[in-house]
């Protein structure tokens, strides 16, 4: 465990020499966030109407929620690097280290995120505030219940991604499954809120990492219930066990692959 924490402090270090570059790829978030309030200004024809359950607040802010967590934990380490040591043969080497090779990356990946996403979520609350006012009905004990929901998703997330990076074992390229899992998170769970969508899929979403990697962590935030947040932590837990078993198993099966092909 120690070398862990030595590997996550190091990229803690890293990263924050780049801390205002990450600072500047607000703009770009920004832009979406402007296009994204003008859209739902538009959309609603008054300000207390609702939509799907919310208001015109709720659902902007929604979005703000989803895109800091997208934003803040795009990184490379568990998508480019793995397929790229995978393709280069760099893994038949980092296998020997003192570490086992997917928990290395994920301590990177926490590493990153544990330094980007704080500087969006910031950004974004500043920005928030100046634009569309504060979140009606927010506490800061509602906050502090949702933070370990955040912390589940933003690990699903890169379990997840590292999963179909390390099939990269057996296929040419994992990018192309990247892409559709990335187009997939930011339609369905960033942009819009699964209640938007009809009421006949909203229990297959709830099945898949789509509710565990946005939609819960920002729907604890817009609008708080226990009987949610109980519901959203079961699920959480329940796909971060199912994530890790398929990451090991995955590892596992193709560094056997590996070694009987002389690697």
């Amino acid at each position: 465990m120690r070398k862990y924490v030595v590997i996550y402090r190091s990229v803690i270090m890293e990263n924050l020499q780049y801390a205002l570059n990450i600072a500047m790829g607000f703009i770009t978030y920004f832009m979406i966030i402007f296009v994204m309030i003008q859209l739902w200004n538009t959309i609603y024809d008054t300000p207390d109407n609702l939509i799907a359950g919310y208001s015109r607040i709720q659902m902007i802010w929604y979005v703000m929620l989803t895109e800091t967590i997208w934003f803040g934990t795009r990184t490379a380490t568990v998508t480019r690097q793995v397929t790229s040591d995978i393709k280069a043969g760099n893994i038949a080497c980092l296998m020997n280290k003192p570490y086992h090779y997917p928990l290395y990356i994920l301590t990177k990946y926490t590493g990153e995120w544990s330094i980007a996403l704080p500087i969006y979520a910031l950004l974004a609350a500043i920005a928030g505030i100046l634009m569309v006012g504060g979140l009606p009905g927010f506490r800061p004990l509602t906050f502090f219940a949702a933070v370990p929901s955040f912390l589940l998703g933003v690990t699903i997330h890169g379990v997840f991604k590292l999963c179909i990076s390390l099939f990269s074992f057996w296929i040419e390229d994992s990018n192309p499954f990247q892409w559709i899992y990335d187009k997939v998170i930011l339609v369905i769970g960033t942009l819009f809120p699964a209640e938007i969508f009809p009421a006949a899929i909203q229990p297959f979403l709830k099945l898949t990492p789509i509710y565990t990697v946005c939609y819960g962590p920002a729907k604890l935030l817009v609008d708080f219930s226990m009987d949610k947040y109980l519901e959203i932590l079961a699920a959480q837990i329940l796909y971060l066990g199912l994530g890790v078993s398929l990451m090991f198993l995955l590892y596992r099966k193709g560094a056997k692959k590996l070694y009987v092909n002389g690697g």
